[in-house]
């Protein structure tokens, strides 16, 4: 944090940190001027009443020239001290400001550059939460820091010294053991009151999170009228949050209150002991009055100390979340010799080449085993099995969403470890099976494949993924908003955008995973057509569920238990009829048949 505020490559942040402590310093020495000036005016006027200083010929004339200007400086002491403050908030706001939006920004980056493991296994609001939550306490801790910790340090020095200086050593005594008393007590109590605030912010980022995931499930939970049971379960947590707040407001009271009664006692201390000395003629009335007004003074910034510890403690738990996301490192990154990834159109070099390659999710259930496979540059080839036979998971090792843990994948001839993650995932572009979109317009959602994109070749990638008349029927065309997560589209209208932004991009490599599963005969057709318009010349992987989707790949390869049992054409593998590809092709043209009949039988009984 120390290098955000004071980074040694930014002279204009430095020079603003070290104004916003001039100002500081400035504020507190005008702020202790004002008692001194309200006690020399009430000195002046108690002196002045009794007409003893006063032997001209108008002496009312000298006492309200000289108490006049002792209350104007009593007013323009207290108001150049608010200026001050001030001031010192608004030079020190853009060096915190700025901390935060540096380490929110690289907090983010980071996100994203962790692995496909890390966010499979997180929460999205818990997150959100941490990141939230960490630049608030950012923000609370240097504001703390700087207008409340150091400031009240520094004035409690300022204070204690000038008592001692001016009424004895006694007066600091008091001063200095009230205020240790007043320190001790309220850390205690405030550290005692920390675990009923953590219990309260662990029920409210549990209901932060619960209610997130239950809002992007809206769907499911209307399927299965679960709406009731969400909500007990909300209340549960709130209940939870309840209680833990009831306690934390309980004690805030008992320490407030504990707070007053030390501070009150060491005041009524002091107050005893200066009128003690004015009896005696040792003192004046108006140094009652500047006793009164310093430690006045000083209450202001202590009545917070309590509250200021237990959030900047808070702050510190937040922030140390925050940046223990900084400290995890991705298993998938750049090493130190990568080089950027460069194409030859060699013929005799696979485009794509998966070689014994073994991975697995879970120790001991092993995925792919032994795998190897390879693409041709430009050509067409297809990914075939039941579900689990590792199709979907050699996309992922292409994209290096994950590293395999035995063999090697290549692309045109080069192990894609030894490229960078940069041009590799440039190179390579997928068409995913369930295409989440973003919260924004049709427009936005398609031209994310190329931001730097024209409009006429974002409406010729809709035009080719056959979305562009229909879009061109909507009221507001491609200002369409398309919902959170494109929940406004049907299945095939957002697989639709999915091949649009592929096309849009121009990899050299183009995957389509299941690309035409939410699409009806008639679209998947276009789209088919579509596919083969834009995989001309082009290597394309497709992984498919539907056989039929492949009938034109240039070779087919059949997985099975993690391994490449079988490959060949359609036809090839259709004449065998010992072959798993028959079995399948047999099994899908059965399904086909029966909601035939299921269809027709209606008619037939008419």
């Amino acid at each position: 944090m120390v290098n955000n505020v004071w980074p040694k490559d930014q002279p204009l942040i430095r020079a603003r940190v070290v104004g916003a402590l001039g100002l500081l310093v400035g504020a507190k020495m005008l702020n202790v001027q004002v008692p001194f000036f309200f006690k020399e005016a009430v000195d002046y006027l108690n002196t002045g009443a009794s007409g003893a200083a006063f032997d001209i010929s108008n002496p009312m004339t000298g006492l309200m020239t000289a108490s006049t200007a002792l209350i104007l400086g009593y007013g323009m002491a207290r108001a150049g001290a608010s200026l001050f403050n001030e001031l010192r908030n608004a030079v020190f706001a853009k060096v915190a400001q700025g901390s935060i939006r540096r380490i929110a920004n690289r907090t983010f980056l980071h996100l994203h550059s962790l692995d496909l493991s890390f966010h499979l296994g997180r929460q999205t609001g818990a997150l959100s939460r941490a990141i939230d939550r960490g630049t608030r306490g950012m923000n609370f801790a240097l504001s703390a820091l700087v207008f409340n910790i150091i400031p009240t340090i520094f004035e409690i020095s300022l204070v204690s010294g000038i008592l001692a200086y001016q009424c004895g050593p006694y007066y600091a005594a008091i001063v200095i053991g009230t205020l240790g008393t007043y320190t001790a007590f309220t850390f205690s109590v405030a550290q005692w009151r920390i675990k009923f605030r953590a219990q309260m912010n662990a029920a409210d980022n549990e209901a932060g999170s619960h209610a997130i995931d239950s809002l992007i499930n809206y769907e499911t939970v209307k399927y299965f009228n679960n709406e009731q049971y969400e909500a007990q379960r909300y209340d549960e947590i709130l209940a939870r949050y309840e209680k833990s707040s009831l306690k934390t407001t309980t004690s805030l009271s008992f320490l407030n209150f504990g707070q007053q009664f030390i501070f009150s006692v060491g005041l009524t201390a002091v107050m005893l002991l200066a009128s003690h000395q004015i009896i005696q003629g040792s003192m004046t009335v108006g140094d009652l009055v500047m006793v009164n007004g310093l430690l006045f003074q000083l209450s202001v910034p202590l009545n917070f100390l309590g509250s200021v510890y237990r959030d900047l403690r808070q702050s510190f738990v937040d922030m140390q979340t925050m940046f223990s996301l900084l400290d995890l490192n991705t298993h998938i990154q750049n090493r130190p010799d990568a080089r950027p990834l460069a194409i030859s159109s060699t013929d005799h070099i696979p485009m794509v080449a998966f070689e014994n390659v073994g991975f697995h999710y879970i120790e001991g259930r092993s995925i792919l085993d032994g795998l190897t496979l390879s693409v041709p540059l430009g050509r067409k080839v297809a990914l075939v099995g039941g579900s689990g036979s590792g199709k979907s998971t050699l996309v992922r090792l292409l994209y290096r969403f994950y590293d395999p843990h035995c063999g090697r994948v290549l692309i045109n001839g080069t192990d894609i470890r030894d490229i960078t993650l940069e041009s590799l995932r440039r190179a390579v572009g997928v068409v995913p099976q369930d295409c989440v979109l973003f919260h924004s317009s049709i427009y936005h959602n398609i031209a994310y494949g190329d931001l730097s994109a024209t409009s006429d070749q974002v409406f010729e990638a809709a035009r080719m993924a056959n979305l562009h008349d229909t879009i061109m029927l909507w009221p507001n065309k491609y200002d369409t908003q398309v919902g959170e997560r494109g929940l406004k589209l049907s299945g095939g209208e957002k697989q639709r955008v999915a091949i649009a932004r592929a096309i849009l991009k121009n990899p050299a490599v183009l995957i389509y995973d299941e690309a035409t599963s939410s699409l009806d005969s008639i679209t998947e057709q276009h789209i088919l057509s579509a596919m083969e318009d834009i995989s001309r010349d082009r290597t394309s992987i497709v992984i498919a569920h539907r056989l039929s989707t492949v009938v034109d790949a240039d070779e087919i390869f059949v997985l099975d238990e993690g391994k490449v049992c079988e490959r060949g054409t359609h036809h090839q593998l259709r004449a065998d009829t010992s072959s798993l590809y028959y079995e399948l092709w047999k099994q899908q043209h059965r399904e086909t048949d029966q909601n035939r009949n299921e269809i027709s039988s209606p008619r037939e009984i008419q």
